[in-house]
């Protein structure tokens, strides 16, 4: 089997997906993204199903339960970890029946799968006392440890399941919130401190260290910190294109001149009121390269295509159009389609 490796001049998906039919699901993420299929989540299934709950499924001895504000670190395995490895195994089964349909087994056909990564982990889970993982820099080694043994575990799962490569999303939405110190606290005495960035970077840098992989590191909030991704160790970096401002360039201009490939998402996650065309849909990645001053063939060399974040609050139909819209874009950026300067 060829080493894994994240394509560019090509689109994937982000992760979650609308609805509750993994078979569905999965056959239109083989179907619809030939290049790089994801493993979606489904959310809408509830406890379990979504973002952080799919890590019960994920994480190495440390089980996870609920608490009034959300999922909480257990003392032993219950409700939760069984429903969120419950849910992973049907999502797996549905995903094999798809590749098997395709043709794919065994094939040098990339697939990609999601985790949410240790800092948005640990800013979202409770400890016994009730104040979130952040507080306590012991739990956060812990969580990305256990994390780190799970993702391995999940991606041997994969490849055997499948026959092919996979590659690793790490998801950090609340990465900036890390680094600003803007999250709530159960109480005035228990809000999580700015964690400063040296700190954060040795997390994540061990992290994907451990993983031994390529890894695309995805941040769909505004303000991500594009030094620290850059630095990360990470193959590829994902932003929403929407959300970068004028003092993001810089750092946008500096991951390009590295060589990191971006997937940049360009396409909205709900339905808008008038389905955009395929030049509508690319405008801002080309705006942007020509604002940095790079030749438009970056888009073909170094750009992975994907809806702006996530699909689950999409209806199915614009889930799919989504898809098939990254697709015609990442396609017009390969065959160096012209656009008007």
């Amino acid at each position: 089997m060829t080493p894994p490796s994240i394509p560019v001049g090509v689109a994937t998906g982000v992760g979650s997906w609308p609805g509750e039919d993994p078979r569905e699901a999965a056959a239109v993420a083989v179907g619809e993204l030939s290049a790089l299929p994801h493993l979606v989540e489904l959310p809408a299934r509830g406890l379990g199903a979504d973002l952080i709950g799919r890590a019960a499924a994920v994480l190495v001895d440390l089980p996870l339960d609920t608490s009034t504000t959300g999922y909480r670190v257990a003392q032993r395995p219950g409700k939760v970890t069984r429903r969120a490895r419950d849910l992973l195994s049907r999502d797996l089964d549905a995903m094999e029946e798809a590749w098997e349909v395709a043709g794919l087994r065994g094939t040098d056909q990339p697939v990609k799968v999601q985790v949410v990564g240790p800092l948005t982990l640990a800013s979202q889970l409770e400890l016994f006392g009730g104040h979130r993982a952040l507080t306590d820099a012991g739990a956060v080694r812990d969580l990305a440890e256990s994390l780190a043994e799970g993702i391995a575990a999940h991606v041997g799962d994969v490849t055997r399941r499948l026959g092919s490569p996979v590659v690793v999303q790490l998801d950090e939405p609340g990465l900036p919130a890390v680094l600003d110190g803007t999250l709530p606290g159960v109480s005035i005495l228990q809000t999580p401190r700015a964690m400063p960035e040296p700190e954060a970077l040795d997390v994540l840098q061990t992290l994907i260290a451990r993983l031994d992989r390529p890894v695309l590191v995805h941040c769909c909030a505004a303000g991500a910190p594009l030094a620290l991704l850059r630095r990360s160790g990470a193959a590829m970096i994902g932003l929403d294109v929407a959300l970068l401002r004028s003092a993001d360039l810089d750092g946008v201009g500096e991951i390009l001149q590295d060589g990191l490939p971006l997937a940049l998402g360009l396409v909205p996650t709900v339905k808008p009121d008038r389905a955009p065309t395929w030049r509508e849909l690319a405008e801002p990645a080309v705006r942007l390269v020509d604002r940095l001053g790079f030749p438009r063939t970056v888009l073909a060399t170094q750009v992975l295509v994907t809806p702006a974040c996530g699909l689950a609050g999409a209806g199915e139909d614009w889930a799919r159009s989504a898809l098939r819209g990254a697709a015609e874009v990442a396609r017009a950026f390969a065959d160096g389609a012209e656009f008007d300067r």
